[in-house]
């Protein structure tokens, strides 16, 4: 293509790494910024600069997607007008609202409610306006709808510098939103009539969004623009970059560009340089053909020859076939994504949750678009999903790993910040992630500050964070430091009323100190203490059983029964919040206990007090099985008679509390459960103990349906070291997110989905900074 077609993308530098010099974006230079020099009023000269890519906010570099200077704009005397107005008072309504959003700032239909009130109050005072636009888009820098009303309102009392600046944050702060794009665009038009700055700012809304496949909007303005401009050269040129990539409209605008070109002759229609390329090309082959060295056997010598020997018609056609070979490709991979599109019901942001199906169907199209070997296509995918999925922690960790498996470190930590200080800066696994993600790279000071900033604010007393900060002092050799921090939380659980997470606190420091650092007496020290000052719980006791199973003779049998006899059968004076379920499961394992350590009249003591306890209940639920198997037998036999289809049979299980397998890979294996037993050890122990999600980021991620704070109750989770209950382990394949080679271009390609119904809109995948539109 023509090299003006080359497009110039913004030359502002992001603040976490360097993200134009490691995708090859072309920046303009200085003397392409402002071609107007000094000639205009500053206002008009900081508008040009802002429009050409240069960052004109406060002096400071404004960082894209979403990961900018926003403190900059967050106090008042940061925003101080300019005709030194001052703020009126608030209304007791906006007091009202000012507080909620101050005590949490992410309560999005308060910030809605207290910037129409803001709105209806402010009239003329500029300052209370960005005030509450400047805070609320720090939080919510993906609401491209609010950017715009901010723009306008300082266009509507003349700020008219303050509009450039306001467009350039937004479009920093959602750099992929073609909506963004084309409200700035369109100022820029209505405001400033030079082409080549209009231009110019078309051509950097198009190096990150051109590709979308719902861009045509940008493109409609850009084609209508230029139309005005009679500029029938550039427009020929744009709809040939249109046909280059897949778009919902793409049928249309090759039926626009045959149009155009049976309206206007084919010299309107190219561009200089391509004027200049055909007559060189008619010249080389004239020189030769005088000169008598034309070459019979060179190809791209005859070729030339065949071109300059074209008629007008003949040109005319080969410049229509050209293409019209584009748009057959652009066709033909769109047919490989359209059913990928069409599911991308709500390509914008908003806080409401995704529905699965929706989340599950980014998955796929990363899936598919990864395995194309197209970088840029991947980038430009990301960033898309992660409008619509910002709220979602495990597209942010398969962006940093798919960034970091490629070798595009630069990226990964630019998505790894923009995480962790903008979008789930509340959410605790990926501070997580972030520590671990830091720790494998060296960073080891910035792998504890993510795990202080858990402690201190995210967080504080979540157990997953506590274990793993451990563990990493501990593979760092610093063992006191990591006996420390499990004595200083226990020591702060200790002062809690009812602390949920103190007994597995206790459980897993003792057994820390004995499977660990192999200090057996100091270990038990710590389940007694646990004793003294903690209610009996479902833990806790699990493992003390756990403890005198694995250490030597002699066991403590009679302690162990009194103990979970308590527990099981709590006396009518004593409060014991535990479930029959854990009641039933902590019985349960206590008799695999005895049977293994036991002798005759403990385990005939256990099973009479198991029996007593916990068989009646069984025997009522499976009377109640069977008066409700009773009824569908009935109705499949009504169902017969009348030849209708019978309803699939009910699926309860042979016995009523199977024990969950796994207790025993705490440490030994345990025996089978004997079938007099009739049970096995609980499923949640094997979590409890074994630990194996820790460190395995990227294969275990389940996809949360929204993101939610995390209690302080949620640490008595029915496992140690998992996440609370509103912080799920998520789970995802394992998966190298690079550039595929050869092999992962062969590999079957995952399924397609198949969409309910087609979307309102939907966006499209783009290539990444400054490549080929």
């Amino acid at each position: 293509m023509a090299e003006n077609e080359t497009v110039v993308a913004q030359a502002s530098a992001p603040e976490y790494g360097n993200l134009a010099t490691s995708t090859g974006t072309t920046a303009m230079d200085a003397d392409d910024v402002n071609p107007h020099g000094g000639s205009d009023a500053s206002q008009l000269a900081a508008y040009h600069s802002s429009v050409n890519g240069n960052d004109v906010s406060d002096g400071k570099p404004i960082s894209e997607n979403g990961v900018g200077s926003y403190d900059v704009h967050n106090t008042a005397s940061a925003n101080q007008p300019e005709d030194g107005s001052v703020v009126a008072a608030l209304s007791p309504e906006e007091e009202r609202l000012w507080s909620i959003v101050n005590a949490n700032s992410s309560e999005f239909n308060a910030w809605t409610a207290l910037i129409d009130e803001t709105e209806k109050t402010a009239e003329d005072n500029i300052m209370k306006i960005r005030k509450v636009y400047d805070t609320f888009l720090a939080e919510f820098p993906l609401c491209y709808g609010y950017w715009r009303k901010y723009a306008d309102h300082e266009a509507r009392l003349g700020y008219m510098d303050k509009v450039v600046e306001v467009y350039e944050r937004a479009v920093h702060g959602v750099t992929y939103s073609v909506d963004m794009w084309l409200h700035y665009c369109v100022f820029a038009i209505n405001t400033y009539g030079d082409p080549d700055t209009v231009r110019r700012l078309f051509e950097r809304a198009l190096a990150y969004v051109g590709t979308d496949f719902l861009s045509f909007p940008l493109w409609d303005k850009y084609i209508e623009y230029e139309f005005q401009q009679q500029q029938w050269s550039n427009l020929a040129m744009i709809y040939t970059r249109i046909l280059e990539h897949p778009n919902q409209q793409l049928d249309r605008y090759f039926n626009s560009f045959r149009d155009l070109v049976a309206s206007r002759p084919l010299s309107e229609l190219r561009t200089p340089e391509e004027i200049a390329a055909v007559a060189n090309t008619k010249a080389e082959v004239n020189n030769e053909e005088n000169e008598g060295e034309l070459n019979p056997n060179a190809v791209d010598q005859s070729s030339k020859s065949v071109n300059a020997s074209l008629t007008e018609a003949e040109e005319l056609e080969s410049y229509i076939a050209i293409r019209e070979e584009l748009y057959k490709k652009a066709k033909e991979f769109e047919s490989k994504i359209i059913d990928f599109e069409t599911a991308i019901r709500r390509p914008y942001f908003h806080v409401r949750p995704l529905n699965a199906a929706e989340l599950e169907n980014w998955h796929h199209y990363l899936n598919f678009i990864e395995g194309c070997d197209d970088f840029n296509k991947v980038v430009k995918l990301y960033e898309r999903c992660l409008i619509a999925c910002a709220n979602y922690p495990e597209y942010w960790i398969r962006y940093v790993l798919c960034m970091e498996a490629s070798g595009s470190m630069d990226l990964a930590e630019n998505a790894l910040a923009r995480a962790t200080q903008v979008f789930v800066k509340r959410q605790p696994e990926i501070h997580l992630f972030a520590a671990r993600f830091k720790e494998q790279g060296g960073d080891i000071a910035g792998a504890r500050a993510s795990y202080q900033l858990v402690h201190a604010e995210i967080s504080p007393g979540l157990l997953e964070a506590i274990i793993k900060h451990a563990n990493m002092e501990h593979r760092l050799g610093n063992l006191e430091d990591a006996c420390s921090l499990y004595e200083q939380t226990i020591a702060i659980e200790k002062g809690k009323e009812h602390s949920q997470a103190l007994p597995f606190l206790f459980a897993q420091y003792s057994r820390f100190l004995y499977m660990v650092l192999g200090r057996v007496e100091k270990a038990r020290e710590v389940l007694d203490q646990a004793l003294e000052c903690t209610q009996l719980s479902k833990p806790l006791l699990e493992a003390l059983i756990h403890m005198e199973s694995i250490l030597s003779q002699p066991k403590q049998i009679d302690r162990l029964d009194s103990l979970v006899e308590k527990f099981i059968a709590p006396g009518p004076d004593e409060l014991n919040p535990a479930s029959y379920v854990e009641r039933e499961e902590l019985s349960s394992i206590f008799l695999e206990f005895l049977d293994l350590f036991g002798d005759t009249q403990t385990i005939k003591k256990a099973d009479n007090r198991h029996a007593k306890l916990f068989l009646p209940h069984k025997n009522a639920l499976e009377s109640k099985k069977r008066h409700m198997d009773g009824y569908l037998v009935s109705d499949r036999a009504k169902l017969a008679k009348t030849g209708g289809v019978s309803p699939a049979p009910s699926a309860y299980p042979g016995t009523q509390n199977q024990w969950p397998a796994g207790y025993g890979v705490q440490a030994q294996a345990w025996p089978q459960a004997t079938q007099a037993q009739g049970q096995q050890w609980p499923a949640t122990y094997t979590q409890q103990a074994a630990y194996g999600t820790y460190n395995a980021y990227g294969s275990t991620y389940a996809q949360p349906q929204a993101p939610t704070t995390v209690p302080q109750a949620a640490a008595a989770t029915a496992a140690y070291a998992t996440y609370p209950a509103t912080y799920p382990v998520q789970a995802a394949p394992q998966q190298v997110y690079a550039q595929p080679d050869a092999a992962a271009v062969a590999a079957a390609p995952p399924p397609t989905l198949t969409p309910a119904q087609q979307p309102t809109a939907a966006v499209a995948s783009q290539s990444y900074y400054g490549t080929y539109y």
